[in-house]
């Protein structure tokens, strides 16, 4: 198996595991809709169903389609992602941050096909503000995500093309000074 995929995959399975393995224990030690403060007035660990999106969008119980949209959104998020990998160049950290926002993606996928709702446990707060409550599924598509980006960003056409444009225009006799 390519280098690529082992890191996709590898990294995937981590952050998968790791959030199911801290839903579980959220699930087993907290009482739903119960939180434990960690950091007074600023962390606590709450036990909550978000049956919508990112910071609760479309968090109705009454929508049942939404499941469907949001399996559907997996399965398109997914296969971007494995032609991101086939088609980029060998990036071990680019493959790292996809392989993240996969093991993310499939994380809340689980919780929705068990509960029909994903399972959320940090929350984020100072006085009367909150953070939408998130998990580490959520942590992992934020944080491979941006890294897939920065990795994208730093090898895009206008800062590559500029090494290899030079290169190609001097070999062809284009683009060289006219003096």
């Amino acid at each position: 198996m390519r280098r690529r995929y082992r890191i996709l995959g590898g990294m995937a399975l981590l952050a998968l595991a790791l959030d199911q393995l801290s839903k579980y224990i959220v699930m087993q030690t907290i009482p739903e809709h119960r939180s434990v403060p960690v950091i007074e007035g600023l962390f606590d660990l709450i036990n909550i169903r978000n049956r919508g999106a990112a910071f609760g969008f479309l968090n109705r119980s009454d929508i049942e389609w939404q499941f469907w949209l949001f399996l559907g959104a997996t399965v398109v998020a997914a296969w971007a992602i494995f032609m991101l990998v086939r088609n980029s160049d060998d990036e071990p950290w680019l493959f790292a941050g996809l392989g993240l926002v996969l093991g993310g993606a499939l994380g809340n996928l689980v919780d929705r096909i068990r509960f029909r709702a994903v399972v959320d446990f940090l929350d984020v707060y100072w006085g009367d503000w909150h953070w939408p409550a998130f998990n580490v599924a959520d942590s992992a598509i934020f944080v491979g995500a941006a890294l897939a980006c920065f990795i994208m960003w730093r090898q895009s056409p206008t800062k590559a093309g500029d090494k290899k444009g030079n290169k190609a225009g001097k070999a062809s006799g284009k683009g060289g000074s006219a003096a």
